[in-house]
């Protein structure tokens, strides 16, 4: 518990400053990436402050120019503030559609191009790809918790069909990213961080041309993705 309050005490104390500089830098230009840039880095530095040892393996095999679908595993609540400052660039994310509503900070996210999503509703989630395809093609890349949710047990459960037609549709090569150590360090349903060793895998990206149809596109990020994880966390198919 002591480690969660000195994470939780840190972003307090910095949240405000990046909150002070960067939201009326972002407002008088129009530009997100001075805050977007505080905000990440002090999300990041929280963890690290916990006590989590963070290793990464594989991102120089991506292009720092490219533009990317990043496709990750989820399994604990620390892995957006590990995953989203190592993506190369700004990354859009899918987000609640509850938080837009929130004043200064709905105009902050849709200025930073993140992308609404209501999971009940169909058409809203079909709205919600057009819009993930309009940042693509933007140039911006998107980051995606595949699953939907966060795992118990740390093997895979079943991947979202969405993030795959927004791959086939637009042609953007697919980063398969595998997250290994954070379910340990802080599992789902539990507000306690343990001291512990996260790796963030990044996998050689994937041509979405290069395959027949979404599902197979599918089966080889999962695949991907299933390689990197703890021998026990691997499923039989």
């Amino acid at each position: 518990m002591i480690r969660t309050l000195l994470m939780l005490a840190f972003w307090l104390l910095l949240v405000p400053f990046a909150a002070l500089v960067g939201f009326p830098w972002t407002f008088l230009t129009g530009k997100v990436d001075v805050l977007y840039w505080l905000g990440t880095r002090i999300a990041f530095a929280g963890v690290r402050v916990a006590g989590v040892k963070i290793n990464v393996v594989g991102l120089e095999r991506l292009d720092s120019g490219a533009t990317y679908i990043f496709m990750s595993n989820h399994v604990s609540n620390l892995d957006p503030p590990i995953l989203v400052p190592l993506i190369p660039h700004r990354t859009s994310v899918l987000v609640k559609k509850e938080l837009f509503r929130v004043p200064i900070l709905g105009r902050a996210m849709r200025l930073a191009s993140l992308v609404p999503v209501d999971r009940g509703n169909r058409e809203a989630a079909i709205a919600s790809l057009r819009a993930a395809a309009d940042v693509l093609a933007r140039g911006i890349p998107m980051t995606i918790f595949v699953e939907g949710t966060r795992s118990f047990d740390g093997r895979l459960l079943p991947f979202k069909k969405g993030p795959f037609y927004l791959a086939m549709e637009s042609g953007v090569p697919v980063v398969p990213v595998t997250l290994v150590g954070t379910r340990r360090i802080l599992p789902k349903r539990s507000f306690s961080i343990c001291k512990g060793e996260a790796t963030v895998v990044f996998h050689p990206p994937l041509d979405p041309r290069q395959f027949s149809d979404r599902d197979a596109l599918l089966s080889a990020v999962h695949d991907s993705i299933e390689s990197a994880l703890p021998a026990e966390d691997r499923q039989d198919r």
